[in-house]
C-alpha cells in the first residue's frame, strides 16, 4: 500500500479513520474497543436489575454487532470490524481470556476442597457424570445432522465436556448474591463447583489434545507431557515460588513489583507450553493460578492489580468476538430448534439431577438439594471460553456453536430466578432455625433449658449489659472501646467480643474470593485480634460482605446469632465517633442521668422493628423524650429496666448536652 498524506496524517487532512491501516492498525482498535465496551456497558443495565451476571450482556452485545442484528445492516462490518481487523482484537481477546483464566485459577480453594472431600467428590462427579453421559448420547445425532466429516471421538468428548461443565465465577458470584456462601447449600455448591471447574479444564484439555493430534501416540506423548509439566508446576514451582513471597513479601505484608513479575512471567511461561505442545495456552494459565500462595490475602491482592484491566477491556471484547460468530439466521429449521431445546432440557435437567441425588446422598432436605442441582446447572464465563476454544480447533462448526450459545445464556439466565423459587429465603430460615433445634419441622417452637453464665451479664451501679453494639471508624476507636470495659469490668473480667467487619460486594473478582474463602484476611480485624490478645480477651472477628442495600438484613442475621458483644465498622452509619471517651468517663462518674435515642435515624428505626420482628413480646424503652411506634416501644425512666446497649455513635456538638447521647437501650 502506498502511503499518503492522508493516510498518516489525522482527519483534517483528509484521513478516514475507520479505514484499517496495517502499518498503523490503532486508530481503529480504539474505536471498536470503545464502541464494543460502551455497548456491552449499556446492554449490562436492564439485566444487572434482575441480577444476571454481566456476561449475559457481553455475549448478547456480540449477538447484536454480529451478522445476526447490525451485521445486516449494510457496510457496517466492513465499516466498523472489517475482516482485516480481526486478528489483532483476537490476539487482545486472547491475552486476556489468558489473564482470565489465570483469574479462575486463583478462585480455586484447594485447602476447601480437601475439608469437603466427600461433598465435593460426590456432588462434583455425580453431577458432572450424568450430563456427561447424556451429552456422549446427544453427539451421535449433533454428529450426524452437522459434522459428518469431523472425527467423532473429539467431537463426542467435546460435547460431553461443554454439556457437563459449571461456570465456577459465575456461581460464586450467584451464591454471594443470594447469601448462600455460609448456607450449607452454598458450601456443598462451592466444592463441588471447585472439583466440577478443575476436572472439566482437564477433559478440555484432553479434546484439544484429541484434536490437534494426528495419531492416537501423538495424544498419549502430549497428554504425558502435561501430567509432567502439571507436576513440575505444582511442586517445584510451587515451593519455589511460595518460599520467595512468603519470605520477601510477608514482613511487608504486601507484594513487591518483583514477585508480582515473577507470577506474570510464569503465566506468559507456562501459557506458551501448554500452546507449544498442542493444549490451549488458557491450561497453562490456569494451572499457575492455582499454585499462587493464599496466606495474607496474596491471592486477592494479585487479583486486584490484574481484574480491572481483564474484566473491563480484554473480557468483553473477547466475548463480543465470541458474539460475532453466532449467527442466528443459520438456525433456520425445526431440526435446530428441536437440538437447541434438547441441549437446553439436557444441560438444565441433567445437572439438576446429578446435584438432586447426590446432596440428597450427602444429608440434605428435598428443597435444598434441587437448590444445589440448579445452582451446578449455571454455565456462564467458563462455558463460552469453552465453547470457544472448540470453535477455533475446528471441533465444531459455526453452526452448532451458536446453537451451544443459546443454551448456555438460557441456562445461565435461569439460574437466579430458579434458585429463588426452589430455595426461598423463608425456607432457608425455616431450616436454620430447625437445625438450631429451636422449631420443630412445623414452625412450632421447642421448648429447651437456656443456662447463661451469670459473669456475662456485668453490672455497674444500676446499669446491666448483655449485649452491645458499636459503631467502629478506625483503629483509635478501639482503644476507646477497651477504656471502656476497663470502666466497667475493671480489668479483670473478660468479655468475649465477635466483631463483624461490613465490607459491600462489589463485582470485583477479588470480592469474590475473600467471600468465598474460609480463611479471610482483613488488617483491622488482624489489627483488633492483636489488640484484644495482648489484653487476654476473647475475640471472634469475621469479615461479613453485604450487596447493594442490604446492610440492615446483615445486621440482623448477626444480631440474631451472638449474644454478647457485636461491633461493627464505620459504613453502616454516619455518625462523628471522634470522641467517646469523654462520654465514658462521665457515664463512669454517674454523670448521666437521661439518655435519649436519635429518632431521626432509619438505621435505628430499622434495628429496633428487628428487635420487635424477633420476640413481639419484648418491650423495647426509649429513654428520654420521643416515641416510635414499634410494638411494645415506649419511655421508661427507670435504668434498671436497661439491659443492652446500643452505642450508633456520638455527635460533637452534643457532646457537653449529656440530655442528647446517641444511645439505645433495649431490654
Amino acid at each position: 500500500m502506498t502511503l499518503t498524506i492522508s493516510s498518516v496524517g489525522g482527519i483534517l487532512a483528509g484521513r478516514n479513520p475507520l479505514e484499517y491501516l496495517p502499518s498503523n492498525p490503532i486508530t481503529l482498535f480504539l474505536f471498536q474497543a470503545i464502541f464494543i465496551i460502551a455497548f456491552c456497558q449499556i446492554i449490562h443495565i436492564p439485566l444487572g436489575y434482575i441480577k444476571q451476571p454481566r456476561v449475559i450482556a457481553e455475549v448478547i452485545s456480540g449477538i447484536l454487532l454480529g451478522p445476526t442484528v447490525f451485521g445486516r445492516i449494510p457496510n457496517f462490518t466492513n465499516t466498523c470490524f472489517p475482516s482485516a481487523s480481526i486478528p489483532l482484537l483476537t490476539l487482545v481477546a486472547n491475552i486476556g481470556v489468558i489473564f482470565f483464566l489465570f483469574l479462575v485459577g486463583m478462585e480455586v480453594d484447594i485447602k476447601f476442597i480437601k475439608k469437603n472431600i466427600k461433598i465435593a467428590s460426590t456432588v462434583g462427579i455425580v453431577n458432572m457424570a450424568i450430563p456427561f453421559g447424556l451429552g456422549c448420547l446427544l453427539a451421535i445425532g449433533l454428529h450426524k445432522e452437522y459434522e459428518p466429516d469431523s472425527k467423532f471421538t473429539t467431537f463426542m468428548v467435546f460435547i460431553a465436556v461443554a454439556m457437563c461443565i459449571t461456570a465456577f465465577p459465575v456461581l460464586a458470584r450467584i451464591l454471594t448474591e443470594l447469601r448462600l456462601l455460609k448456607d450449607r447449600v452454598g458450601t456443598i455448591v462451592l466444592a463441588a463447583g471447585i472439583t466440577n471447574d478443575i476436572i472439566g479444564w482437564i477433559l478440555l484439555a484432553l479434546s484439544v489434545t484429541l484434536a490437534n493430534s494426528g495419531n492416537g501416540l501423538n495424544t498419549l506423548y502430549t497428554l504425558l507431557i502435561v501430567i509432567g509439566w502439571g507436576l513440575f508446576i505444582i511442586y517445584p514451582i510451587r515451593i519455589i515460588l511460595n518460599r520467595l513471597i512468603l519470605k520477601k513479601d510477608l514482613e511487608n505484608g504486601t507484594l513487591s513489583r518483583f514477585s508480582i513479575l515473577i507470577i506474570i512471567l510464569l503465566v506468559f511461561v507456562s501459557s506458551f507450553f501448554t500452546d507449544i505442545i498442542g493444549v490451549h495456552p488458557i491450561f497453562g494459565a490456569f494451572l499457575i493460578g492455582v499454585i499462587i500462595p493464599r496466606e495474607c490475602g496474596f491471592v486477592i491482592e494479585i487479583t486486584n492489580k490484574i481484574e480491572d484491566l481483564t474484566h473491563i477491556i480484554f473480557i468483553p471484547i473477547y466475548f463480543a468476538l465470541a458474539g460475532f460468530n453466532v449467527n442466528l439466521g443459520q438456525l433456520n429449521n425445526g431440526t435446530d430448534w428441536g437440538y437447541i431445546i434438547a441441549l437446553i432440557v439436557i444441560a438444565v435437567v441433567g445437572k439438576v439431577f446429578g446435584g438432586f441425588i447426590s446432596a440428597k446422598f450427602n444429608g440434605l432436605f428435598w428443597r435444598e438439594s434441587l437448590a444445589v442441582g440448579v445452582l451446578m446447572s449455571c454455565k456462564g464465563i467458563v462455558e463460552i471460553v469453552v465453547l470457544t476454544v472448540g470453535l477455533n480447533a475446528n471441533i465444531i462448526s459455526s453452526k452448532v456453536f451458536s446453537m451451544f450459545i443459546v443454551m448456555t445464556l438460557v441456562s445461565t439466565f435461569l439460574t437466579t430466578p430458579l434458585t429463588l423459587l426452589v430455595y426461598p429465603i423463608s425456607y432457608r430460615e425455616k431450616v436454620a432455625k430447625y437445625l438450631k433445634e429451636e422449631i420443630d419441622w412445623d414452625g412450632n417452637p421447642l421448648e429447651k433449658v437456656i443456662t447463661k453464665n451469670s459473669d456475662l451479664t456485668v453490672i455497674h451501679d444500676s446499669f446491666k449489659f448483655e449485649k452491645i453494639i458499636y459503631n467502629i471508624e478506625k483503629v483509635d476507636d478501639y482503644l476507646t472501646l477497651l477504656n471502656f470495659i476497663d470502666l466497667f469490668y475493671g480489668g479483670n473480667f473478660k468479655v468475649p467480643f465477635n466483631v463483624v467487619f461490613l465490607k459491600q460486594l462489589t463485582e470485583r473478582t477479588s470480592d469474590l474470593i475473600d467471600a468465598s474463602t474460609e480463611d479471610q484476611y482483613h488488617l483491622q480485624l488482624e489489627v483488633l485480634k492483636r489488640i484484644f490478645e495482648y489484653h487476654n480477651i476473647p475475640f471472634n472477628g469475621q469479615l461479613k460482605y453485604y450487596i447493594d442495600n442490604d446492610k440492615f438484613e446483615s445486621v440482623e442475621e448477626v444480631s440474631d446469632n451472638v449474644n454478647d458483644f457485636i461491633v461493627f465498622n464505620s459504613n453502616l452509619f454516619d455518625y462523628d465517633t471522634t470522641n467517646h471517651l469523654a462520654i465514658f468517663n462521665k457515664l463512669s462518674r454517674g454523670k448521666i442521668t437521661e439518655i435519649t435515642v436519635s429518632l431521626d435515624s432509619d438505621l435505628i428505626r430499622h434495628l429496633i422493628a428487628i428487635f420487635y420482628a424477633n420476640n413481639p413480646s419484648l418491650k423495647i424503652y426509649i429513654l428520654g423524650d420521643g416515641s416510635l411506634d414499634y410494638g411494645s416501644v415506649k419511655r421508661v425512666k427507670n435504668k434498671d429496666d436497661i439491659k443492652g446497649l446500643f452505642l450508633a455513635g456520638l455527635r460533637n456538638p452534643l457532646i457537653n448536652d449529656l440530655v442528647n447521647v446517641d444511645v439505645l437501650a433495649v431490654k
